[in-house]
C-alpha cells in the first residue's frame, strides 16, 4: 500500500529546521536594520551643519541661524537632534528614540562639531566613531 503526506516526525523535523534559521536570521536582520538606520543620524546631522556653515558665511556667526538652537527628530525618526550654538561654535549631538535604534549599543550617540569633527560613543561611553561614522 502506498503512504501518502508526512509523518509526524518528518513534520516535526522540518519546524526544527525552520525554528534554527529563524534564530540565526532574525537577529541578523535586525543588527542590519540597526547599521543601515544609522544614515538617519548621520545624514540629519549633515544637512544641520551644512545649513549652519552657510548661515554662517552670511553672518558671520552661529548664532543668527534660524535653525540653531533646536531641537527636532531626524528625517526618519530614529534620532533626536540637538544643535548647541555659540556664536563661533556649534555641536550637533544626536541619540537614538526609535524602538529599533535604541537596541543599537555600538553607536549610542553621535556628534559632529563646527571643525567637521565626527564623533560617536557606544552605550558605555567608549569612542566608537570609526564604526558608526564608517558604516554608513
Amino acid at each position: 500500500m502506498k503512504k501518502n503526506g508526512f509523518s509526524l516526525i518528518e513534520l516535526m523535523i522540518a519546524v526544527a529546521v525552520v525554528g534554527i534559521l529563524a534564530a540565526i536570521a532574525v537577529p541578523s536582520y535586525n543588527a542590519y536594520v540597526r547599521r543601515a538606520n544609522r544614515s538617519d543620524a548621520t545624514r540629519t546631522m549633515i544637512l544641520d551643519a551644512q545649513a549652519l556653515e552657510r548661515c554662517y558665511s552670511q553672518n558671520f556667526t552661529y548664532a543668527a541661524c534660524p535653525n540653531a538652537p533646536a531641537a527636532a527628530n531626524s528625517s526618519q525618526g530614529n534620532y533626536n537632534v540637538v544643535i548647541l550654538v555659540t556664536p563661533a561654535t556649534y555641536t550637533i549631538t544626536a541619540t537614538p528614540i526609535s524602538a529599533v535604534q535604541l537596541g543599537d549599543t555600538a553607536c549610542a550617540q553621535f556628534t559632529l562639531n563646527s571643525a567637521g569633527t565626527q564623533g560617536a560613543t557606544n552605550g558605555s561611553g567608549v569612542n566608537n566613531t570609526q564604526t558608526c561614522w564608517g558604516s554608513t
